[in-house]
């Protein structure tokens, strides 16, 4: 009796996260900026270690556990990188654009 009232709540709880997990998925093909897509790709991480985790829980594998550990960092990596690359673009557009308005200045002033 016990054991099925466990399996029902791994499963829904497995299907709700299944659920959250497209969400995120379309959010990141979607996304309107780089940061949206960015946390949607973390989000989607999230869910995928809590999913590992129940899993653990369900089989009764311990080595699930590390498994989940092992992709939590492999996933904080990940965005640190994203992060970094993302940040490195910004700045460099944003660097051009200084340098195009300066340009444009000096050409103004130079035709007076």
């Amino acid at each position: 009796m016990m054991a099925d009232a466990y399996q029902v709540l791994c499963t829904g709880a497995m299907g709700i996260l299944a659920v959250l997990m497209v969400v995120c998925l379309i959010r990141c093909a979607i996304g309107p900026r780089v940061s949206d897509r960015i946390m949607a790709v973390n989000m989607v991480s999230t869910l995928t270690i809590i999913m590992v985790g129940i899993m653990t829980v369900y089989l009764k594998e311990g080595y699930l556990a590390d498994v989940a550990l092992v992709y939590a960092v492999l996933s904080f990596l990940a965005v640190i990188v994203l992060c970094k690359v993302y940040t490195g673009i910004y700045r460099e557009r944003r660097h051009a654009e200084t340098v195009s308005a300066l340009k444009e200045e000096q050409e103004g002033t130079a035709c007076r």
